[in-house]
């Protein structure tokens, strides 16, 4: 089969994703729906937004060129039929779950994925909110398996395309709570603010791209409790507007940890592998740190989702 092109259709979606920031914009300010915006903040994920779509543009070719030559060696070619582009679709909701979830656990992959969590806002503008250094961190290597069942690279791009569009919609507070089969079965705004939230029943949650099912399966997922109701951001704030500091404060963090004078070469790998806030002294605090310790202020909430059962 000779390689296909298909439109970027998130390229395509730009327009829409404007219009439907300025009607969220109306309904918050004059419909008096929830959420909120702060003009600085807007504008920085817009930035971010701008640069992401730039340094693919520079920086693409390198998960292509690698997924293009990996495609020499397939096992099987599913063509272009039409239930390919179904079945890709449902197998790369699953590989962005993992690559997701994997984000989060792996500070090296955190690095690039943290700006888009760094807003204390939560609105249509943070899902523009996006990386540009993603292509350096060689997560396509988790495209790798589908492309050697056969699905053409070019068609993992258009159907990941869609599902990125998906998601912008889920990021608002306008929406509340949608009808429960749908709740139960896809990604939305209030399983995603769930994802964003800081609190500590939160923190790791809701890794879903479209399709909570992966959540629920694997065991990661929270329901979003009015009792408990999210905090946006990360858990320190880097407190700035800068969307070139944005991009690149974690990557500085964590070269400066690799390399501080005195560290083991296991310790130096460490920084680079194990979790966001890990530390070689204990000095500061992971997830799992921040969940025993809520448990420990609040022991009945042990046992909940997104809760230890102990503090220890």
């Amino acid at each position: 089969m000779n390689d296909p092109a298909f439109l970027d259709v998130t390229l395509l979606a730009v327009p829409l994703y404007l219009l439907a920031i300025m009607i969220e914009l109306v309904a918050v300010r004059y419909w008096h729906r929830k959420g909120e915006f702060e003009t600085r903040d807007a504008l920085t994920s817009l930035l971010m937004g701008t640069g992401n779509v730039v340094a693919g543009l520079l920086l693409g070719f390198v998960s292509v060129t690698a997924l293009l030559w990996v495609w020499q060696f397939r096992f099987f070619d599913l063509g272009l039929h039409w239930w390919v582009f179904i079945a890709a679709f449902i197998f790369d909701d699953l590989r962005y779950y993992w690559y997701h979830r994997i984000a989060h656990r792996v500070r090296w992959v955190w690095a690039e994925h943290v700006n888009h969590h760094s807003s204390q806002h939560y609105n249509l503008t943070t899902a523009l909110r996006q990386s540009w250094t993603g292509q350096i961190t060689g997560m396509f290597i988790l495209q790798v398996p589908l492309v050697l069942l056969g699905f053409h690279p070019a068609v993992i791009a258009f159907v990941y395309g869609f599902n990125l569009i998906y998601q912008f919609w889920i990021h608002t507070e306008a929406i509340g709570k949608m009808w429960k089969p749908i709740e139960l079965i896809f990604n939305t705004p209030s399983h995603h603010r769930v994802h964003h939230a800081t609190n500590p029943r939160y923190l790791d949650a809701n890794f879903a791209g479209t399709l909570i099912i992966w959540d629920r399966l694997f065991g990661t997922f929270v329901e979003e409790l009015p009792e408990d109701m999210p905090r946006y951001g990360i858990v320190r704030n880097i407190g700035t507007f800068n969307p070139v500091r944005v991009a690149f404060h974690e990557w500085a963090g964590m070269m400066k940890d690799v390399f501080a004078p005195g560290l083991s070469l296991r310790q130096r790998l460490m920084y680079m592998a194990a979790p966001p806030g890990w530390s070689h002294d204990g000095s500061r605090k992971t997830s799992e740190d921040l969940k025993a310790d809520y448990v420990r202020l609040n022991p009945d909430e042990a046992g909940k989702p997104g809760l230890p059962e102990h503090s220890s």
